[in-house]
């Protein structure tokens, strides 16, 4: 059976501000969650609310996360805590001519549900290579992979993509009329993240460079 090409509205991911805004495009879903190389996982715990930066990772229509067995993110999402997750991708600065109207550029996404535990030590081992290949492709024919202990020591996640809400905004300023006349500059400032030259460890002396370290900077 293929899957969906886009994805469908819930109660908690009908988007109500500006929801001309709203992209049901799984596609672009799946693109921001790639391009993204950190979440923020929101939860209760001990009646507590927390908002947790970690890595994330996609594989099909799952967003997989890890951490130690002894986190107390990982425990409590572990155990079937409801979850929401965010990334936002902030793309320019959108500049009008009133200060009330400037605004950004961006496309989030934002994922609700339960985590699952990848249990499987053979799963959880071709997670962590996806994981790699996120990081660096073909890296994981070249990193140690994990040994038992350090597999035992670590708890992978992954939870459906299923239910997500998606905001795209990619506009040129929009100004009131009676702003029209101002002599102020106007536009977008555009910003995006931009790969640098590598830097060597000392070790690497007698090591040869992998070409997706040599091609770092312009991929």
């Amino acid at each position: 059976m293929s899957q969906p090409t886009t994805v469908s509205p819930t109660d908690r991911t009908t988007i109500r501000r500006l929801p001309e805004l709203a992209n049901r495009d799984r596609a672009m879903l799946h693109a921001i969650v790639d391009e993204a190389y950190v979440c923020h996982i929101a939860f209760i715990a001990d009646d507590d609310t927390h908002c947790i930066p970690t890595a994330h990772w996609r594989s099909g229509d799952d967003l997989y996360i890890h951490g130690s067995n002894g986190s107390r993110m990982i425990k409590v999402l572990s155990a079937g805590a409801q979850a929401c997750i965010a990334m936002t991708l902030l793309d320019g600065l959108v500049l009008a001519k009133s200060a009330f109207s400037h605004s950004m550029n961006y496309r989030s996404a934002v994922v609700y549900g339960r985590f699952e535990v990848v249990q499987a030590n053979d799963e959880k081992l071709a997670a962590m290579d996806a994981f790699m290949d996120k990081i660096a492709p073909g890296r994981k024919h070249e990193a140690r992979p994990g040994n038992g202990k350090e597999i035992n020591a670590t708890t992978v996640l992954r939870i459906s993509l299923g239910e997500a809400a998606v905001k795209v905004s990619a506009s040129m300023p929009s100004d009131k009329h009676e702003d029209f006349h101002l002599p102020v500059w106007t536009g977008v400032l555009p910003l995006n993240i931009v790969r640098g030259a590598p830097i060597n460890a000392e070790d690497n002396r007698n090591v040869v460079i992998p070409d997706y370290v040599k091609n770092w900077s312009t991929r």
